[in-house]
């Protein structure tokens, strides 16, 4: 390699180490918050010697599992027994707690986390998925299971004294009933079997918890998401943090505790991590009228210096003044599952948007959709991924020959170009008007090397977009990554993660930069320079099957390029002396035809 391509290395590798570095500070709590954690952990490992009495063993806990940092200060429940249920659609395992009257976890049956076991959504310092509270994070206790009317169901009632009754009834249609499915209907009535009015105004609906699958997952993934008129509102766990200018120290504003906005008809409500997501949805009665949420300081079980960030959120219902006998009703759909394009998108209300596939949605929808379509002839996502991939270059295939035509050009102009630069190398406006007008006389466009390049931006971005939140690529494996959804990381040197095909993404790119004609364009040059730069930032603690992508584009481009390296270059002439040239040719074939 020339100079210039060893300097690029050496920029990838010390941007690559100032980009860890930041991610592990980012990620790393300070000292107090390890005595703490350490702290808590101690006391959650000295609790959990201590045995549970049966009828009130906790629910099996989220993946990963996790222990408060700081406790969050939600109500006490009343003292009453607390009786368990389950219910099943064959692919979650929907599990109840009276006392609050809500979903304590989601099993899902055919989804593994990062302990080899089931992913089961919501936490357990969340409160239940469907918990009713008059204030956002407490629950209403002393709700009493009931005798359900079907066997797919689970009904809890609730009396207060001043005779207004509150009836929960949790249900999968028979349709859903262990043929797979991921939502359950949750009907609340309001009914007043007292004497007098009885006046409310308002409650807050839980939506449950959400913590990372993985300790390693990016924070930008777990958040809080919000719809009102087909307008999603998305919300990570870094919005509670204090905001400042950067490197001035100027608070802009300070660290939040809670989140919250009230508005009119709020259709759903979601609290998410990167690849499951738990919904609730208005299908029937007044929509919502506002949104609340707060981050949660988890701990890692498996490691007690790390620091896991969760959040739990609420829908607000508006108040309502019920008469003797009156009942005032609300049905919703809540999903628990992974984030899958397709069973979203037939929830009806939009819920694909907590996909958040940003301003290349059409071009993410496209690929996932297509991805999936070669996943089902071939069988295996990585070969997918490379099947599509190949695809993409033969579309693109005759872009790029003409692009390198163009660049080739380039290189055939470039002792001209050269020749300018010395003349007029103390007048940059002359020599940029001379540049200009020499690719004008030559026919030559100086940014057309560039235009596959931006072709495949949006559909690097796509892919970036859809590979960081479908759930499709998880656990699936290719040589020696585990998880196209995970780095593909194969060890650490001095804590540093040795990511293989992220590496390979970048030696690809500098292959194809040194077999790319050069060309007189210094602003062309810097930027194909540092691309592999970029491209590596975006990719290193990504999703391999990202790098995967890229690393496939990279070769088929040399392979392009190394058929087309061996031809001579072009002989340029002025478009003048060609244009002449031409009408002489059709003067001379004039006269040849004539009488």
């Amino acid at each position: 390699m020339d100079r210039k391509a060893w300097t690029v290395v050496i920029a990838c590798v010390a941007a690559l180490g100032l980009w860890q570095w930041a991610y592990v500070q980012y990620y790393a709590p300070t000292p107090e918050q390890l005595a703490e954690q350490r702290r808590v952990a101690e006391q959650a490992q000295a609790a959990a010697a201590t045995p549970t009495p049966a009828s009130e063993t906790p629910a099996t806990p989220a993946v990963p599992a996790v222990t408060s940092a700081a406790p969050a200060p939600a109500a006490a429940l009343p003292s009453v027994p607390r009786e368990t249920q389950t219910v099943t659609t064959g692919l979650a395992n929907f599990n109840f707690v009276s006392d609050a009257g809500g979903i304590a976890t989601v099993e899902l049956l055919d989804h593994l986390g990062e302990n080899g076991a089931n992913v089961s959504l919501n936490i357990p310092e969340a409160l239940p998925i469907g918990a009713l509270s008059e204030q956002a994070g407490t629950a209403l206790g002393g709700f009493a299971a009931t005798s359900p009317g079907a066997p797919n169901e689970a009904v809890f009632v609730l009396d207060q004294p001043d005779g207004l009754q509150i009836r929960k009834t949790y249900a999968v249609s028979e349709t859903d009933q262990g043929k797979g499915n991921y939502t359950v209907s949750l009907t609340l009535d309001f009914t007043n079997a007292g004497a007098n009015p009885v006046q409310r105004t308002g409650y807050f609906l839980s939506t449950g918890g959400a913590a990372p699958v993985h300790s390693t997952d990016m924070t930008i993934y777990t958040g809080f998401d919000w719809s009102r008129d087909g307008k999603t509102t998305f919300t990570d766990v870094n919005w509670f943090n204090e905001s400042s200018i950067p490197l001035t120290g100027i608070e802009l504003r300070a660290a939040q505790n809670f989140y919250e906005q009230k508005t009119d008809n709020i259709g759903w409500a979601a609290s998410k991590n990167q690849y499951f997501v738990n919904i609730l949805a208005v299908t029937e009665g007044d929509r919502g009228t506002s949104v609340w949420a707060r981050r949660l300081d988890l701990l890692h079980a498996g490691d007690a210096e790390k620091k896991v960030l969760g959040i739990e959120g609420a829908l607000g219902l508006p108040g309502f003044r019920l008469e003797p006998g009156q009942t005032k009703s609300w049905t919703f759909q809540i999903y628990s599952g992974p984030k899958d394009l397709g069973r979203l998108s037939k929830l009806g209300q939009g819920e694909q948007e907590v996909m958040h596939f940003g301003i290349f949605k059409w071009v993410s929808e496209i690929l996932l959709y297509s991805m999936n379509a070669l996943h089902s002839l071939l069988g295996n996502f990585a070969a997918a991924i490379i099947a599509l991939t190949i695809i993409i270059k033969a579309l693109l295939w005759p872009l790029q020959n003409k692009a390198t035509d163009s660049m080739r050009r380039m290189a055939a102009l470039s002792p001209k170009m050269t020749e300018l630069r010395e003349k007029y190398k103390d007048d940059p406006t002359k020599m940029n008007q001379e540049l200009m007008k020499l690719y004008k006389d030559y026919g030559v466009n100086p940014f057309s090397g560039c235009f596959p390049m931006l072709i495949q931006i949006p559909i690097f971005f796509g892919f970036y977009s859809m590979l960081g939140t479908a759930i499709e690529l998880r656990n699936s494996s290719f040589l020696w990554v585990k998880d196209l959804s995970q780095p593909d990381t194969v060890g650490h040197i001095l804590g540093f993660p040795i990511n293989i095909l992220p590496l390979l993404m970048a030696a690809t790119m500098l292959w194809q930069m040194q077999l790319t004609p050069k060309t007189g364009d210094a602003v062309q040059r810097r930027m194909f320079m540092f691309m592999p730069l970029i491209f590596i930032l975006f990719a290193y603690n990504f999703a391999s099957a990202l790098s995967l992508y890229w690393t496939t584009q990279n070769i088929i481009s040399v392979i392009q390029l190394y058929a087309t390296r061996n031809k001579p270059l072009p002989v340029l002439e002025k478009k003048a002396v060609t244009q002449k040239k031409a009408l002489e040719a059709g003067k001379g074939k004039k006269r040849r035809s004539g009488p």
